[in-house]
């Protein structure tokens, strides 16, 4: 940028300040509009920021700095930017409403006095943090049209309680029912405006969307969108069959098993639609409480959806689940490819790794075997063989294999992985 500092930095075209920006990285970007006002002006040209990946803080001491931060950008870029993506980093501490249950928040040491009334107040600010960051994005995007790709996660720790979220709790921030609701009517609002959108995701932003948010999209971008991610326990069905019907060229699809209905599972089996490429799937038992699995697909169901999809694969992610719930749900004829199992609480037994061994060993390439509780339990006690080492020695393409906290796995699981390049 040696040119920069001589005299005609400031008389070169826009046009060619614009071609030189697009040469350079985000931080060069913004170290070269510091040359002079000329070039400060050409920064935010539309051409410049197609993309926009942001990670902030969900709370804590520079909420209202990491929220002014995040103001500037979107009044920058929200109203062309055809590709964001939002990740709203943990809160330190994992926060949570003190009316949850204290197992749900995997504390270790019980609070006094004071260290309740400190906690309730760290979750409040970062509360009303989190739901002013959202308000922002969603003003800034409601009226753009370019918008192609839009990708939201939040918090799971933050915002995934033991129960919906209900007025009782929304009370305790400062015009929290309000601003929910009109973050609720702005991203309808924006999806009603959308003309292009092919990739929709949200995941665990505190009911920003309803079951109603869908039928809002427009007709366009129905037809355009191709990956649709909708995570939140905290309503109802997110996806209604006939706002799925009119999304006819989904290749990918992300919901929770308790939504994904047989009447779903027959709709995406129909010869009309694209096929389906990918499927995910997240079990989460905190929520298993009040969005139950019945009416969830069964064996003919998805043999249904193979014959119209041969090339699909699942995924499941399953977050503190009963091997019992686990046994209901993984049939025969469906095609996993990746297997999460998260719990603190709970055990996986050696029925399901034996049952996951056989139905799968043809389509299983990763399987996470995660627990955090005190106790490590043996899955290999008075047993001659390991599940763990069955299940790598049967399932033939098996290319990542994760296990944490559990004892019992020894040299030979090691050898049967390590054999494979697991």
């Amino acid at each position: 940028m040696a040119l920069c500092g001589g005299v005609g930095a400031m008389a070169l075209p826009s046009e060619l300040i614009v071609h030189i920006f697009s040469f350079l990285s985000d931080r060069d970007k913004l170290r070269a509009s510091a040359v002079c006002s000329r070039w400060r002006e050409c920064l935010f040209y539309p051409a410049l920021w197609t993309e926009l990946k942001l990670r902030i803080g969900g709370g804590g001491c520079n909420g209202s700095e990491d929220t002014s931060k995040l103001e500037f950008l979107m009044r920058k870029f929200g109203s062309f930017v055809r590709e964001l993506q939002l990740e709203l980093a943990p809160v330190e501490g994992n926060v949570s409403p003190l009316n949850n249950d204290p197992s749900s928040a995997r504390m270790e040491q019980p609070l006094g006095p004071d260290g309740d009334q400190q906690h309730s107040e760290r979750w409040r600010e970062a509360m009303a943090t989190f739901l002013d960051q959202v308000l922002c994005v969603c003003t800034s995007i409601r009226n753009n049209r370019n918008l192609q790709k839009l990708s939201l996660y939040g918090d799971t720790f933050m915002l995934q309680q033991e129960g919906l979220l209900d007025n009782s709790i929304l009370h305790q921030i400062h015009q929290g029912d309000k601003k929910i609701n009109e973050i609720q009517q702005l991203f309808m609002e924006l999806l009603s405006n959308s003309r292009q959108l092919r990739w929709l995701s949200c995941s665990f932003m505190l009911g920003l969307v309803t079951p109603c948010s869908l039928a809002c999209l427009s007709n366009p971008s129905a037809e355009t969108l191709q990956h649709l991610s909708l995570l939140d326990h905290q309503h109802g069905p997110l996806i209604p069959p006939s706002e799925l019907d009119r999304l006819s060229n989904i290749h990918s699809l992300a919901l929770e098993f308790s939504d994904f209905t047989s009447e779903l599972c027959g709709l995406l089996a129909s010869p009309r639609r694209t096929p389906l490429h990918r499927l995910a799937l997240l079990l989460n038992g905190a929520a298993l409480e009040f969005k139950q699995l019945e009416g969830t697909p069964t064996e003919d169901d998805w043999k249904a959806l193979i014959r119209a999809s041969a090339n699909l694969r699942v995924y499941i992610m399953a977050l503190e689940v009963d091997s019992s719930e686990l046994l209901r749900v993984l049939k025969p004829s469906l095609p996993l490819e990746r297997l999460h199992l998260d719990s603190y609480g709970t055990m996986v037994s050696d029925a399901i790794l034996e049952l996951i061994a056989q139905q799968y060993n043809k389509t299983l390439t990763h399987f996470l075997l995660l627990r955090d509780g005190p106790d490590f339990p043996d899955l290999s006690i008075n047993r001659n063989e390991d599940p763990l080492v069955m299940l790598a020695w049967r399932c033939t393409q098996l290319a990542v294999l994760v296990v944490h906290g559990e004892s019992g796995v020894g040299r030979s699981l090691i050898d049967h992985t390590g054999g494979r390049r697991c």
